[in-house]
């Protein structure tokens, strides 16, 4: 029987063998994960008896593939109660404004009913569409760079910053417009002209339903459900990939108390520079490609209060580095999704601490960030109630950041790999952080390596 060996115990990883062991029964499907638990970014603990994701905790629903996964797999997905958030700029707490690309505005008058921006600000904004000529944006820029030329920096620095650095714990005027707002830069290098037109053309019509989606009891039920059905082996890192006549040869385990383990092929579902080096042998060039992708740590503080102490209405909080506090972002867990911290009588919020160059904050110890985030929680929420529980989890090097000429990476990357019948790579590092995104790309790399083995009953 043929065999398949899936590097990495995360979403992708987890959803390329769960696709493979569905669609081959022919094959046997090995999860070889170094950690001793499954689930990478998807993880949950219990804060104050109550179940909550101290990792990612919403998918895109307006992707399929997330909702479609969790749906498979016989998973309730809940909607946020409400997505209304707050954005904290110049000491106070303004609406977030609708109806933005990633804080790139598309509505001038939701801009101005937030009161974020400055009179001057607003004037740029509406001055920008009879300021060109704009030609396509064909070559790759950063957004920062690209949103700073056309309404300056203020809309950088307190609006995009903000909403990019939530996703990526990164900077706008370092990432990438094409992988990190690619449906924006289709459009401008289509049709080039207005920023502002462009953006409100991306998001068009308002689709009906919820934005974003979780799975009740935690997202991180998705990474677990998906698990229960496959050979996973955690604890078990691997070390090194070569090729063999027949396929491939993994050295897995500790040094010490190593083994070999042979597969007709692999697929590589962990973070850039673990498949870096992995690669480096087989795919020399994808692997100094990958080894050149840098990555951002971050620290998710969760805090749980007895009842319901009175916070600010809406999601949650964010805040633009310019402000100059340690905590990103606030999200009132348990005012935005229903049923958490419910059955244990609890109110659960969590902050977000971590922006790519800033590693500093994150070396003090956890007593000293729960410190850090009540402390800012009382001067930009109010609330000052000592809280019953807290839970940090660090993520080190969690989030890679894409730099401009990314999809050009990676299109070298894939092109590398390919070379090698048999392998096949996928995850976060490739076409987008997001969980749809990252089963997105375990599915092509399913179908990559199921396509190199032989038919069934051959």
């Amino acid at each position: 029987m043929p065999r398949v060996a899936v590097v990495g115990g995360g979403i992708a990883g987890l959803t390329a063998a769960a696709g493979l062991a569905r669609a081959r029964p022919d094959i046997e499907v090995l999860v070889l994960e170094g950690a001793d638990r499954v689930g990478g970014k998807l993880h949950r603990v219990q804060v104050a008896g109550a179940w909550v994701d101290v990792g990612a905790e919403a998918m895109l629903a307006r992707r399929p593939e997330g909702v479609r996964a969790a749906t498979e797999a016989g998973l309730e997905l809940i909607a946020p109660l409400t997505t209304a958030a707050l954005l904290h700029s110049r000491g106070g707490n303004h609406a977030l404004p609708a109806r933005t690309v990633v804080g790139v505005p598309s509505d001038l008058a939701a801009v101005r009913a937030s009161g974020v921006l400055s009179a001057e600000a607003l004037a740029r904004i509406e001055a920008e569409p009879a300021g060109g000529p704009y030609p396509p944006v064909v070559e790759d820029v950063s957004v920062g760079d690209l949103v700073g030329r056309r309404f300056g920096d203020e809309v950088v620095d307190r609006l995009v910053d903000p909403l990019l650095g939530g996703v990526y714990a990164g900077r706008s005027r370092e990432l990438s417009l094409q992988a990190a707002v690619p449906a924006l830069a289709d459009r401008l290098a289509t049709d080039g002209g207005s920023l502002l037109r462009a953006a409100a053309a991306v998001l068009g019509t308002p689709a009906p339903g919820p934005v974003f989606a979780s799975v009740a009891g935690g997202l991180a039920r998705l990474a677990e459900q998906l698990a229960a059905g496959l050979d996973v082996r955690t604890g078990t890192p691997v070390r090194e990939l070569r090729r063999t006549a027949t396929g491939f040869e993994l050295a897995v385990g500790s040094v010490p108390d190593g083994r070999r383990l042979s597969a007709d092929a692999v697929v590589l579902a962990v973070p850039a520079g673990k498949a870096a080096v992995l690669l480096r042998e087989l795919a020399p060039v994808a692997a100094a490609e990958l080894g050149s992708i840098e990555t951002a740590s971050m620290a998710i503080v969760t805090l749980a209060f007895a009842g319901a102490p009175s916070l600010p209405a809406g999601s949650g909080i964010l805040v633009p580095a310019v402000e100059g506090r340690s905590v990103k972002g606030i999200t009132f867990s348990s005012q935005k999704w229903p049923g958490v911290g419910a059955e244990a009588g609890v109110t659960l919020l969590r902050g977000s601490l971590g922006r790519a160059g800033e590693s500093e904050v994150l070396h003090r110890e956890d007593a000293e960030l729960v410190a850090l985030v009540r402390a800012e929680l009382a001067e930009i929420a109010g609330l000052t109630a000592v809280p019953v529980d807290s839970h940090v989890q660090r993520w080190g090097g969690g989030l890679p950041q894409y730099a401009v000429g990314h999809r050009q990476r990676v299109a070298r990357i894939l092109a590398d790999v390919q070379r090698t019948p048999g392998l096949a790579v996928c995850g976060a590092s490739y076409d987008g952080v997001g969980i749809p995104a990252c089963i997105g790309s375990a599915h092509r790399a399913a179908d990559r390596v199921s396509a190199a083995l032989p038919a069934p009953g051959q």
